[in-house]
């Protein structure tokens, strides 16, 4: 019920206008999202690095209206991959095909991502793109782009793409990601969607969620594991030592502002750990949905309101 009634929120076009333009909304918001430029991203990469762990940098927004929009986002990526080069920066991107222009001029969507995989993979190290998935509507069209997109020349070990845990298709779509060795971020899933493809039960998501993880743990191929859910992270973490899955061959994933306690705890451990930074003019869609994730987080949002 919280969850729903959060995503809903997320979708009302008054309360982000009000919320993206007011002091208090921003206040509030910085708890999960790094600021509104790319400087805003690299303070925090910087200190995220620092305490240890690896970043994955976006800039929120989805749904762009027309060809200028797509070309701006993507530049703002270039010039993101240009700050992650000149600060040494330990960070990858994750975008949104949304974002690049998709429903608008899909060649272009293309073009644009295509440009910018091919400067993270020329980057030393070699950069890497994730391409985020959205709401069910996208699904295929997003798995065909980076199937697409892997086999290109040079671009296979910088793109990869996320599996969302809850919906019914997520096995079959990970063998085949699997089959051409494309990196993935497992998810539980933060959109709303019909019963008839997704789980609803919480026990049915973290049971298939559960089930994927150990099919990318023992690929070979370097994933991410996505998920705040402690008895989950046990879970990966027993599996690895039972199957002799050595902890830099996989990472834990967390959001920025959440549960730093276990972050901290994992690296210590000697895990491989990558916060995910969030940051841009457009984060109430994305703050809204990380409310609706775990109740802790409202409360800390009306506690902060609360003080002086």
């Amino acid at each position: 019920m919280l969850r729903a009634f959060f995503v809903h929120l997320s979708e009302n076009r008054s309360l982000r206008n009000f919320a993206e333009r007011s002091a208090i909304g921003q206040r509030v918001s910085g708890r999960f999202v790094a600021g509104t430029g790319i400087s805003d991203a690299v303070r925090v990469t910087q200190a995220v690095n620092r305490a240890g762990m690896t970043v994955s940098i976006d800039n929120l927004g989805e749904n762009v209206t027309n060809r200028d929009e797509a070309r701006h986002s993507a530049q703002l990526y270039h010039q993101i991959l240009d700050a992650i080069a000149a600060n040494g920066l330990n960070a990858n991107i994750s975008l949104k095909l949304t974002h690049m222009g998709l429903d608008v001029d899909e060649s272009l969507a293309r073009e644009l991502v295509s440009g910018l995989v091919g400067k993270a993979a020329l980057m030393s190290p070699p950069g890497f793109v994730r391409v985020d998935m959205e709401g069910s509507p996208y699904t295929q069209r997003t798995l065909d782009f980076v199937h697409e997109l892997h086999a290109r020349p040079g671009h296979a070990n910088s793109v990869g793409t996320v599996i969302q845990a809850y919906l019914k298709r997520s096995e079959a779509d990970v063998e085949k990601l699997l089959s051409s060795a494309i990196r993935i971020r497992l998810c539980k899933g933060a959109y709303k969607e019909p019963p008839s493809i997704a789980y609803e039960k919480k026990s049915e998501v973290d049971g298939n969620y559960i089930k994927l993880m150990k099919m990318l743990m023992k690929s070979g191929i370097y994933h991410g594991l996505a998920t705040h859910d402690e008895n989950i992270i046990r879970e990966a973490e027993a599996f690895a030592r039972r199957e002799n899955i050595p902890p830099d061959t996989f990472e834990f994933q967390m959001l920025y502002g959440i549960r730093r306690d276990l972050q901290q705890s994992l690296i210590k451990d000697g895990w491989q750990m990558r916060v995910y930074v969030p940051f841009g003019t457009e984060w109430y869609p994305y703050f809204m949905r990380r409310l609706g994730e775990r109740p802790a987080n409202v409360f800390f949002v009306m506690r902060n309101m609360l003080r002086s």
